[in-house]
């Protein structure tokens, strides 16, 4: 027997995988020990360093206002974006054009694998957003422009 529930309830060999403890970061932990892109402050919250993740990647983004990112991609990895404040605009090629789509807080975005992108803040207030990766680490890619291709898993 491995441990036991909360309601007295043995919990078998087969299931120890159930019940590892839960991984927390506090908002004052959060580590900046993770790839960067000029122009904006990223945030590490859960992965693997941290917390022991192997599928999942979360953090924070953080640009200044009137500030924005360098192109980048982030490989394999897709990356779910909720927009916490500010009003961040996402910006990527479309047919060989660019296309910009604004946001406001509550928004949520979409980035596939391998897409160049970057982020601008046009407002005179801090853009926070929330990041969520398919991949355990946050894998960046850093471009000259959109329009450059690297596959590189990290810069």
């Amino acid at each position: 027997m491995v441990g036991w529930r909360p309601l007295g309830v043995p919990v078998s060999d087969g299931t120890a995988a159930w019940h590892r403890p839960l991984g927390h970061t506090a908002h004052g932990e959060l580590s900046e020990a993770t790839t960067q892109t000029p122009g904006m402050r990223r945030l590490e919250a859960i992965s693997g360093k941290l917390l022991g993740s192997t599928q999942l990647w979360m953090g924070e983004n953080h640009v200044a206002g009137g500030l924005r990112s360098a192109d980048h991609h982030h490989g394999a990895s897709e990356t779910g974006i909720y927009v916490v404040s500010g009003n961040p605009v996402f910006v990527f090629l479309e047919d060989g054009e660019e296309k910009r789509i604004e946001t406001s807080p509550g928004d949520y975005i979409f980035v596939p694998p391998f897409v160049p992108h970057r982020e601008e803040n046009p407002g005179d207030d801090q853009a926070v957003v929330v990041l969520a990766r398919t991949t355990q680490e946050a894998i960046v890619v850093n471009l000259a422009s959109l329009s450059e291709w690297k596959a590189g898993a990290e810069e």
